[in-house]
């Protein structure tokens, strides 16, 4: 492990009582290695709903190691450096990447420097200000993956926040499927039409074959169960911190034989582990992201000193905001 450095850049970092600031990040020493790069952030991504429960404090003590970011500095509840959405310049280490446009996981930081491996380049006909959708795309492969879906499914998300957006999105493109996204907000309606996808506010009949609930909200998971038909998936890609959820299992729920299986994107699918790495799915992910509809999922950009205030609204609770992007050059 690289020894602690004494190079700070300015950084935000979450107290966990619903306030943040921007402080001295530290930047990790290289020692002169060569597989290390040096990052001037050009973009950073709020990711809505896990940062909110960072931000307010809502982690669960029991998932502090399981919840640590790649390269989260401090300790939960907080104070603490999270996020990993960043798109940054290449300003320093192998020469075949310097000057290039690359996505890492790290938090918001305007500079900072982590091993090689670390960092994807951007393919050709992905922009710096889309690519901080890559973490969000690769949250909605790992939950495609794991529900396997088919052929000519009739499949429903339920929330269409951007991982929702992004799951609606992938599965159109399978051929023969019905894709329906579900969500009371009416601001979701444009949006999911730019992307191709069909909008109800509320649910529908109970014959889908899979049915994703990624709503981050209790009754989404009720309102995911009622539209499963007869040996239908759910997969669940809420997650709820500290909110305990109750689940209709009792009525139908057996005797319709459903599945009800979580999906959380720190562990590659078991079906796609022996061939994958991380690597590979954070590529894909990007290789995604050339489709310029996907712009619709950001709905708002800020200045990096901006943070501290515009997280405190993201925090607050849900609104019409989807991926919001911070600026720092």
């Amino acid at each position: 492990m690289a020894p602690a450095s004494t190079e700070i850049s300015p950084a935000f970092w979450s107290t966990g009582d619903g306030t943040g600031e921007i402080a001295p990040g530290r930047l990790d020493e290289t020692g002169g290695a060569r597989d290390w790069v040096e990052m001037d952030t050009l973009f950073s991504g709020v990711s809505r709903g896990t940062e909110a429960l960072v931000f307010n404090g809502q982690v669960p003590p029991s998932e502090y190691e399981r919840m640590r970011a790649p390269f989260q500095q401090g300790d939960f509840p907080g104070p603490v450096r999270y996020g990993y959405m960043s798109v940054g310049r290449v300003t320093g280490g192998p020469e075949d990447l310097r000057g290039r446009a690359a996505f890492c996981l790290f938090p918001h930081q305007r500079r900072y420097r982590v091993p090689a491996a670390a960092v994807t380049p951007l393919p050709s006909g992905v922009t710096p200000e889309r690519a901080v959708l890559a973490a969000n795309m690769e949250t909605a492969i790992n939950g495609l993956w794991d529900a396997t879906p088919r052929v000519g499914d009739r499949i429903a998300v339920v929330g269409c926040g951007v991982v929702g957006c992004l799951v609606a999105w992938l599965a159109r493109r399978i051929p023969g499927t019905r894709v329906t996204a579900i969500d009371p907000n009416p601001a979701r309606e444009a949006v999911l039409r730019e992307l191709g996808v069909d909008w109800h506010a509320h649910g529908g009949s109970d014959d889908h074959d899979l049915v994703f609930h990624t709503s981050g909200h209790p009754s989404g998971l009720e309102t995911a169960l009622s539209l499963s038909g007869n040996e239908a998936r759910i997969i669940e890609m809420s997650w709820y911190g500290e909110t305990a959820v109750e689940a209709a299992l009792g009525g139908s729920f057996h005797s319709r034989r459903l599945t009800l299986r979580s999906s959380q994107v720190g562990q590659i699918s078991p079906a796609q582990a022996p061939r994958w790495s991380y690597r590979d799915r954070m590529a894909l992910a990007l290789s995604l992201l050339t489709d310029e509809t996907l712009d619709a999922l950001i709905t708002g950009e800020s200045d990096f000193d901006e943070l501290p205030g515009v997280m405190a609204e993201l925090a607050k609770g849900p609104s019409d905001t989807l991926c919001h992007r911070i600026r720092y050059q």
